[in-house]
């Protein structure tokens, strides 16, 4: 018989459909179809991305198909229509680039009630959108999401730090 875990949502809260950025960006939940602006975003970006999630989620990897990010987005979606986690994509005004992501996802070890961590492309590294968005994410959560200690991995803590605590009881 397995241990049931409380919900890490209350009942009837719904997640946001868009967030705005004082930039002209907004966030708006991933769906496949947004698979063509996606891809091109994560592989141009791969190698940073790796140095970031590969130790923790393995991705993106180095042979990521159309058809693989296509699964993985449909995916994403359905988690955040479940509320299961969610996934958040980065886009310009008119949505003609993705340009990284959040992801506000249920803890999986100690010591928080989510684990956020976000990232945006290559190009935008030390931009004002980059800057404007490590801004607005922790202001975000605070003002629009149900969390009392949210953990911002490779923010607050490293992500070889967040590895190395204990998980959470599965």
């Amino acid at each position: 018989m397995h241990e049931m875990t409380p919900p890490w949502l209350p009942d009837g809260w719904t997640h946001p459909a868009r967030a705005q950025l004082p930039t002209g960006h907004h966030l708006r939940p991933v769906r496949a179809s947004d698979v063509d602006l996606d891809l091109p975003a994560v592989l141009g970006s791969r190698e940073r991305l790796w140095s970031i999630y590969g130790a923790a989620w393995g991705w993106p990897p180095a042979d990521l198909s159309h058809e693989q990010d296509r699964t993985d987005l449909a995916r994403h979606e359905a988690e955040t229509e479940a509320h299961e986690s969610f996934n958040y994509a980065l886009f310009d005004a008119a949505e003609s680039a993705l340009l990284g992501c959040v992801y506000v996802d249920p803890p999986e070890r100690v010591g928080a009630d989510a684990e956020i961590s976000w990232w945006v492309v290559d190009a935008l590294l030390g931009s004002d959108v980059e800057r404007a968005l490590d801004d607005f994410v922790p202001l975000w959560i605070a003002a629009r999401w149900p969390l009392r200690r949210p953990r911002y991995v490779g923010r607050d803590v490293s992500w070889a730090a967040w590895l190395a605590l204990p998980e959470l009881g599965r």
